[in-house]
């Protein structure tokens, strides 16, 4: 029964004393520490963004970059979460780290990079990735498998081995205005700590698990 399932979080503890006082050093170590372990896909975030029906809209995305001041992601500018973003730039990630008994969220506001940036890192993926940015129409409704397979072969051959980026396809970047960290503790009791921006400083704040 799932009622039946249960876990005791015994793994670490958070307080005021060792969390860094910048949350992108804080999230610097646990992400490395999410690396270092045996998590699977430790970049994983889940991206919520919201309709202009209010309806919000969740999948995973791929942390690609983390900078000082921003969560960077890659994917298609056509497909629905961009049309979202566009419409509201308000958006949400959950890092879990189930390994390390971890949770991240972040809320802030999106917006996309250079067309420098974005053409940098699709330079850098695999040959077949890049291939796939050109073959896959991103949410659109499709005949079947074999299309994208028909796609992904006419865009070799036409290509090769130099794909250039598609105009379609970039990078975005998530800037917080509030970091939460969780960590699983025992009796439920959890650690959570949370960063808000106040003009241009952090204030850290303990919520109830």
């Amino acid at each position: 029964m799932l009622r039946d399932i249960r876990k005791q979080y015994l793994f670490s503890v958070l307080d005021e004393q060792s969390v860094l006082p910048d949350p992108f050093d804080q999230f610097q170590i646990w992400l490395q520490e999410a690396i270092e372990s045996d998590q699977l896909e430790p970049t994983a975030m889940i991206l919520s963004t919201v309709d202009e029906q209010g309806q919000p809209h969740s999948r995973v995305v791929l942390l690609k970059e983390f900078l000082h001041n921003s969560f960077v992601f890659y994917t298609n500018y056509e497909g629905h979460k961009a049309q979202q973003m566009a419409q509201n730039n308000r958006v949400s990630l959950v890092f879990f780290w189930s390994a390390l008994e971890r949770q991240v969220r972040v809320e802030g506001v999106v917006e996309k990079i250079s067309e420098v940036l974005s053409t940098s890192y699709f330079k850098s993926r695999p040959i077949d990735s890049q291939l796939g940015a050109w073959a896959s129409p991103q949410s659109q409704l499709i005949r079947s498998q074999d299309f994208l397979e028909k796609q992904f072969q006419y865009y070799q051959q036409k290509f090769g081995d130099d794909v250039p980026k598609p105009a379609h396809w970039g990078g975005y970047a998530v800037k917080p205005t509030s970091i939460e960290f969780w960590q699983g503790r025992a009796n439920r009791l959890h650690d959570r700590l949370l960063f808000s921006k106040e003009g241009g400083a952090w204030k850290i704040s303990r919520l109830a698990p």
